[in-house]
C-alpha cells in the first residue's frame, strides 16, 4: 500500500517519433524540467508501440530514481482523432495509419502492459490542461479555459473547472474543424480554403502550417512574383520558412500571419458566445518564435477575437508554456486528478 503522501504519477506523451516522459507528484511539482524522450516506433505497429511506451515508462523511473510501486495512475497523450476511452479511430489517423492501428485500443492495451490505471487525452486536450493548469495555479479548478495549438493541423481543448470537455464521443476540443465565417478573412478573388478533412472554410484551413501548404501560401506567392520563397524546392519547404520572414517583418509573410491570427481570432469569437471561457491560449510553433512576433501574433488574436464589453474585463489571452513538454505533463495532470477525485 502507498504512503498517501508518497504517491506520484506518470506522464507519456506519444508523437509519430518519440515518446517524452514525466513524473509529477503528490505535491504538483514535476520531477523533470526537460525532455526525457525514447523512439515511439508507432511505424512498426502497436506492438511495438505499446512496448515502446513500457520502455518510456521504465526509463523516466530510473531517471528520476522513483520506485516503480510508488506509481499510482498513467497518463497517456497520442495525436488524434480517437476516443475518449483511448481507441484509435476506426479509419485511422496520421500517426496511425496501418490496418492493425484502426480501432486499436491504445489506452487499455497500455493499461495491460503496465498495470496500472492509464487516463488517456488527445495531445491537444492534454496541452490545453497543461496550460490551464499553469496559468490558473490554485485557482485552476474554478477557472475555464479554450486553447488553440497551432501545428500541422489546429488542434487544442476545452477546460471548464479544471476539467477537460471530452464530449460523448471524445471528439470535443477538435477546434480545427470549426467552420469561421471568411467574409472579411480573404482578400477579393482569394480561393476558400481546403481542408484535408473534407471541409471548406475551417480554422485548419488557414490557422495550421497544412493550412499554409495548401491555401495562403500558393495564393500569397501570386501577389509576390518576387519573393525569395519561390526558390524554395517545394510549396512544403517554403511554408516551413515563413514564421522566419514574419520574424524579419516580411510583408508576404505577415500577410499570412494575420490571416492565421483573424481565423483564430474567429474562433475564439465563437468560443466566447458559447462557453464565455475565462482565458484565450494560443500554442503551436508560434511559442518558439521571436518574443517581438510571438507578441504581435498573440495581439492580432487578440484583436480579432470579438468579445462584449463585460467579457472584455474580465477575459485574457495567453500562450501555451513550454510547447515540446505540455503533452506529458498535462497527461500527467490529468491521471493525478484521478488519484486526488
Amino acid at each position: 500500500m502507498v504512503n498517501v503522501k508518497d504517491w506520484v504519477v506518470v506522464g507519456l506523451d506519444n508523437g509519430g517519433t518519440a515518446n517524452n516522459a514525466t513524473v509529477l507528484d503528490h505535491e504538483g511539482t514535476f520531477l523533470v524540467d526537460g525532455l526525457v524522450e525514447v523512439p515511439s516506433r508507432v511505424l512498426d505497429g502497436p506492438e511495438a508501440a505499446v512496448e515502446s511506451l513500457a520502455g518510456a515508462f521504465e526509463n523516466i523511473l530510473a531517471v528520476t530514481k522513483v520506485d516503480h510501486s510508488r506509481v499510482v495512475a498513467v497518463g497517456l497523450d497520442t495525436p488524434g482523432p480517437a476516443s475518449a476511452d483511448g481507441v484509435i479511430s476506426s479509419k485511422g489517423a496520421t500517426n496511425f495509419s496501418q490496418p492493425a492501428w484502426w480501432g486499436f485500443d491504445f489506452r487499455g492495451a497500455l493499461e495491460a502492459r503496465l498495470g496500472l490505471p492509464v487516463v488517456y487525452n488527445n495531445d491537444g486536450n492534454a496541452a490545453a490542461l497543461y496550460a490551464h493548469h499553469v496559468y490558473f495555479g490554485a485557482e485552476a479548478h474554478e477557472k475555464s479555459s479554450v486553447s488553440a495549438i497551432v501545428g500541422t493541423g489546429l488542434g487544442g481543448g476545452v477546460i471548464e473547472q479544471g476539467k477537460v470537455i471530452r464530449g460523448a464521443a471524445g471528439m470535443a476540443g477538435e477546434l480545427g474543424h470549426v467552420h469561421i465565417p471568411m467574409h472579411g478573412l480573404l482578400e477579393e478573388g482569394q480561393p476558400l480554403p481546403s481542408c484535408g478533412c473534407g471541409f471548406l472554410g475551417d480554422v485548419e484551413s488557414v490557422s495550421s502550417l497544412t493550412g499554409i501548404v495548401r491555401n495562403l501560401l500558393p495564393y500569397w506567392l501570386t501577389r509576390f512574383p518576387d519573393h525569395p520563397l519561390h526558390k524554395a524546392e517545394s510549396l512544403r519547404a517554403a511554408a516551413k520558412q515563413v514564421r522566419s520572414f514574419a520574424e524579419q517583418n516580411d510583408e508576404l509573410a505577415l500577410h499570412i500571419f494575420e490571416q492565421q491570427a483573424m481565423g483564430l481570432g474567429r474562433l475564439f469569437t465563437i468560443s466566447a458566445n458559447f462557453t464565455d471561457p475565462d482565458c484565450y491560449f494560443v500554442g503551436g510553433g508560434v511559442v518558439e518564435a521571436a518574443p517581438h512576433f510571438r507578441d504581435w501574433f498573440l495581439e492580432r488574436v487578440r484583436v480579432h477575437t470579438l468579445l462584449r464589453e463585460e467579457q472584455v474585463k474580465v477575459a485574457r489571452f495567453a500562450l501555451v508554456p513550454e510547447r515540446d513538454m505540455a503533452g506529458a505533463r498535462g497527461a500527467a495532470i490529468a491521471a493525478a486528478g484521478t488519484v486526488i477525485a
